[in-house]
């Protein structure tokens, strides 16, 4: 129960720091007019940075103007649009068939609950919580992306690595009224100030919270 506690309150302090830096609410970073180009962009976004994102999405959205561009869109044209995002032949896959999927099942319109957005092809906890926080300003969990999930266990916040679980610890530990901005805010700490790789964070603001998370990385399980 103790180390319950201790996390709650270390997580509270950061979050109450996290507002700190960054006074004004942030939203996401990829570019779009809709929810529809906010679910391609965000499924693009698996393993590849927003800024590369969003310069292929530049060309994507000029190309692809309409939902139905997407529907008769041709599996080889659009692997190459997208190849440098990545995973380009799954993500193609994804796109494509959420593409029918939200015209046969939702009407042509991308649906705005956590249970209908899984039923989309390339759709996980993580995307969905996107869609819903970004694209329809509704908050049922916490994103965990590969920052939020960096920190959870590097500030010693959870004991493991699967993204659900973190999600699932930290919805425990940090009010509802503050995942939306807590993850907004975590991801844009990691983009700007705390990057994945190898470096000395000690004087970083989250770190002088808890100091071991310059040193030691809590064994995940």
């Amino acid at each position: 129960m103790k180390k319950f506690y201790d996390r709650k309150k270390r997580a509270e302090r950061i979050v109450q720091r996290l507002k700190k830096i960054y006074p004004d609410k942030l939203n996401t970073a990829l570019i779009h007019k809709n929810v529809w180009e906010l679910l391609v962009s965000t499924i693009l976004s698996a393993q590849c940075t927003d800024k590369r994102v969003n310069e292929v999405t530049k060309k994507l959205f000029k190309k692809y103007k309409e939902f139905e561009d997407y529907i008769n869109a041709k599996k080889d044209g659009f692997e190459t649009d997208i190849k440098s995002t990545g995973y380009y032949k799954n993500k193609t896959k994804n796109i494509l068939s959420a593409a029918k999927v939200v015209k046969e099942k939702f009407g042509g319109k991308v649906p705005c609950t956590m249970n209908e957005l899984l039923m989309i092809p390339g759709v996980g906890r993580k995307t969905a919580n996107v869609m819903l926080s970004a694209g329809f300003g509704v908050v049922e969990g916490i994103v965990v992306d590969t920052h939020v999930r960096r920190f959870a266990v590097r500030f010693n916040l959870t004991d493991h690595k699967d993204p659900k679980k973190i999600e699932n610890d930290l919805m425990k530990l940090i009010s509802k009224k503050e995942w939306r901005d807590f993850s907004f805010n975590l991801v844009k700490y990691g983009q700007e100030i705390c990057p994945a790789r190898k470096h000395d964070c000690k004087n970083h603001p989250l770190t002088k919270i808890y100091p071991k998370a310059n040193i030691i990385w809590p064994k995940a399980k």
